[in-house]
């Protein structure tokens, strides 16, 4: 029994030295492991290859990558209008559980359903993939609204990079044993490739739902607070709306947020594309899958301690340095992909990729947070997803149009440097204590619902 404790002890001190030190903050960050299947196998590794080479067999291979960046960028469109809205009403509401909820379950079903898409058939994977896309993003904006309810300012940085971090090492299982079964099928009595990357969409349905159980239970909904004149028993939408209106109306009071959504919409266009079309490119200039979905597990995996490592960066040189660093990496990444030419030129910008990706992710959301009232959090997450999305459109969307007038993605993974440099200049310019102020007046103005 005392060995049992004192294992127990130094597991729970290990934990803490991560960030996350109440049951609250772990059943977090498991979230992160279960939707993180869908973002490894299904966004990044399985279908953009399998879109490529089943669903749009029948097409040309630089027409397949237009197509799929049309589709990722529908799909981010469709979560960029109705976020901010949605946002509003769960904070009325105090029901941002319940919308990540049901956003959750829709996710879970579609993905799954990747599995009918069979060759040719690259409007049924376009159409599903879009409506799971907008069910995995939409879910995002109200697990990340719980994030300042269960850390401090002081460990925020460390518990939002655990969470990509425990992202990681969740994504990377999945992928390591789709991956397994993909490239052996005969091993695990499936017949084929095809009917194996199947399997793989099956299974991202199952895990994220079966993971995300620890938040449902054991985070708790936030205290739902009113301002002046809003009652409990007025219509969601219409107060919703009525939030939404007075936050445009009262904009210029959230400077200091709205330079840095400017700044996460440049810089987090690049990331986001380079998330979406990195495999895709891979297959249009000849890498093997093996070395595409092998090269992808190693960003997962190496992705771990180096997110962890940006938590602890942002404690020594600060949140908004920390992501600066980050953009100068993915610049000369971006630099290092158009001259690619052999499968490990891919292996290593796979792994440059690893350093910086879940970091500067996750210490962009805790920076964002800081600077939000948390009466109105999932309203501002709203807006920091249409920022997401609306930048989610532009970079597949000119990768897809560059890729179709030049007949080759080359230059469009060279025109990425646009989006680092400028959001990093933009950065520069955002002042957080400002912003910090600002959020804690507004917070004044809202009283607990009773």
């Amino acid at each position: 029994m005392a060995t049992v404790l004192a294992q127990q002890g130094r597991f729970r001190g290990w934990l803490a030295r991560l960030g996350l030190v109440t049951r609250e903050q772990i059943a977090w960050v498991l979230y992160d492991w279960a939707n993180s299947a869908f973002a490894t196998t299904v966004m990044a590794a399985v279908l953009p290859i399998y879109y490529s080479t089943v669903a749009a067999a029948d097409l040309p291979p630089y027409l397949a990558s237009a197509y799929w960046g049309y589709t990722t960028a529908i799909a981010l469109a469709l979560i960029a209008f109705i976020s901010p809205i949605l946002g509003a009403v769960a904070d009325y509401m105090g029901a941002r559980k319940r919308f990540l909820g049901i956003f959750v379950a829709v996710g879970t079903i579609f993905a799954a359903s990747l599995a009918l898409v069979g060759q040719g058939d690259w409007l049924l994977a376009s159409v599903l993939f879009i409506v799971a896309n907008v069910a995995f993003a939409g879910a995002n904006i109200f697990y990340d609204a719980l994030l300042p309810g269960i850390a401090d300012e002081d460990l925020i940085d460390r518990v939002s990079a655990a969470g990509y971090a425990i992202g990681y090492l969740g994504g990377g299982l999945l992928l390591l044993l789709n991956v397994l079964w993909i490239l052996n099928p005969s091993l695990f009595g499936i017949p084929d490739t095809t009917t194996a990357s199947r399997l793989a969409f099956v299974s991202v349905g199952v895990w994220w739902a079966l993971f995300s159980v620890p938040l449902f239970r054991y985070v708790p909904e936030p205290t739902r607070r009113l301002a002046e004149g809003e009652s409990l028993r007025d219509n969601p939408i219409k107060r919703g709306w009525a939030r939404l209106l007075d936050t445009a109306r009262e904009i210029r009071k959230y400077r200091q947020v709205l330079i840095f959504l400017v700044a996460f919409w440049l810089y987090g266009d690049g990331i986001g594309t380079i998330i979406k079309m990195a495999t895709i490119y891979g297959t249009e200039i000849g890498i093997r899958q093996r070395d595409l979905i092998g090269a992808l597990v190693l960003t997962q995996f190496a992705g771990i301690p180096f997110t962890f490592a940006f938590g602890w960066l942002a404690s020594r040189l600060g949140t908004k340095r920390a992501i600066g660093l980050g953009l100068i990496v993915y610049t000369l990444i971006s630099i290092g992909g158009f001259f690619m030419q052999t499968a490990w030129h891919f292996w290593v910008l796979a792994l440059a990729v690893a350093t910086v990706q879940g970091g500067t992710q996750a210490l962009s959301r805790s920076l964002f947070s800081m600077m939000v009232p948390r009466s109105l959090v999932s309203e501002f997450f709203g807006f920091f997803s249409v920022f997401a999305k609306f930048a989610g459109v532009l970079g597949p969307f000119m990768f897809g149009l560059i890729a179709s007038v030049a007949g080759s993605s080359r230059l469009s993974i060279l025109s990425l440097i646009v989006f680092f440099v400028g959001g990093l200049l933009v950065l520069v310019f955002v002042d957080v204590e400002e912003g910090r102020h600002v959020a804690a007046a507004v917070d004044a103005e809202y009283r607990p619902a009773s």
